[in-house]
């Protein structure tokens, strides 16, 4: 049999070359390749829908979550959420939705309030170490039509979330004196700082920054740079630096396009990331989420100092776009990337056209007229 059709494929290839070129042949397959898009092939299984803990918080959060239940509804994303109400003023988070998370894996959250001074530890603090989230990530960028004093502005917050300033080590030595703990473990910082040069690795950013106080505090922020200059050493083709923490928010305000990824421990962290969030529109407009190796807790990038605000509760003008945003990331997480596109175009469109804002962006629309106007424009 494989005798007989070696003459003929001779024969075909013979009649072939006689009546048409080679590059005549080839033209119908570039025609066809041309016309293929790539598209996303999910595992057969993949569109399932998934549970999500969704906690709305206190003050504006059951406003905003609210948003993004609606906007979920009128995609038809394949999530469902599991409500749980948590409050900031509770001792602790309660066991069952701790569970609910370990259980979905994945957690949506409006803001918590943490009450300052007194006994009361943070709920927010408190989730991150029973789940081990370890990675706090916020991205900062400049929305197109959303003015700002920087343009070009792209900037990745990665910062340590489970020990540093926040291990709540605190107690009065004598009367009129307290002592707070500064932990920093080599191991904790070795795993941020690969978690933030695989981030850079995977999403094709350029550098990567740590940010320290390791000219003071030599032994804590010295393990710190140690722990990330190792890893730095593993990633050739991404470039490390260093800066200081009080240089690096001189440089924040007055050239922050230079950044693309940082790098930092648990307070500065947070310092840096409200302080890109302001230079980029506004904590109202910052995605951000927690993660650990099982778990993912998806929230308002950057403190939500607005939380508490009556004003914007009664007159219901919060601003969902964080959120919307956050769930966003939290949809690609979950594997469901056209949703997500969906979403963040939607969003993006609302701000570019600029008839619905809310107040901090310069508006006056209410929560429920933004998520409207979001809705409108889902493809």
């Amino acid at each position: 049999m494989a005798r007989r059709t070696i003459p003929i494929l001779k024969n075909l290839l013979q009649r072939s070359s006689e009546s048409e070129s080679p590059s005549s042949i080839l033209r119908p397959c570039l025609r066809s390749e041309s016309r293929r898009s790539v598209t996303y092939m999910p595992r057969p299984g993949d569109g399932a829908p998934r549970p999500v803990t969704l906690i709305p918080g206190d003050g504006i959060g059951p406003l905003v979550t609210g948003a993004v239940e609606q906007v979920m509804e009128a995609m038809h994303a394949p999530v469902y959420f599991e409500k749980y109400e948590v409050h900031g003023h509770m001792k602790k988070v309660p066991e069952e939705v701790l569970e609910s998370i370990r259980k979905n894996k994945v957690c949506l959250k409006g803001g918590l309030v943490t009450p300052v001074g007194g006994g009361v530890s943070s709920l927010n603090v408190q989730m991150r170490k029973e789940l081990d989230l370890y990675a706090s990530l916020v991205n900062c960028f400049n929305l197109p039509g959303l003015p700002t004093r920087h343009e070009n502005v792209d900037i990745v917050v990665i910062r340590e979330n489970t020990e540093g300033e926040y291990s709540g080590l605190e107690h009065e030595v004598v009367p009129g004196v307290v002592e707070s703990l500064k932990v920093i473990t080599k191991f904790c910082s070795e795993r941020i700082a690969k978690y933030a040069f695989e981030y850079a690795y995977l999403n094709n950013r350029k550098k990567v920054t740590a940010v320290h106080k390791a000219n003071i505090m030599k032994l804590a922020d010295g393990l710190f740079l140690e722990s990330c200059r190792e890893v730095a050493t593993k990633y050739p083709g991404i470039k490390y630096n260093e800066i200081i923490v009080d240089n690096c928010c001189m440089q924040l305000v007055s050239k922050p396009e230079q950044f693309d990824v940082m790098v930092t421990p648990n307070l500065y962290g947070n310092l840096v990331a409200n302080t890109a969030a302001g230079i980029a529109g506004g904590t109202g407009v910052m995605p951000g989420g927690n993660v650990g190796a099982d778990h993912a807790v998806f929230e308002q990038g950057a403190s939500a100092g607005n939380v508490g605000n009556e004003k914007l509760v009664q007159q219901k003008k919060a601003n969902p776009v964080a959120l919307l945003l956050s769930s966003a990331m939290m949809l690609r997480h979950l594997q469901f990337p056209s949703f997500a596109d969906r979403l963040e175009t939607a969003v993006k469109k609302v701000i570019l056209e600029g008839k619905y804002r809310a107040k901090d962006l310069g508006g006056d629309s209410t929560t429920q007229e933004v998520v409207d106007a979001v809705i409108a424009v889902l493809d």
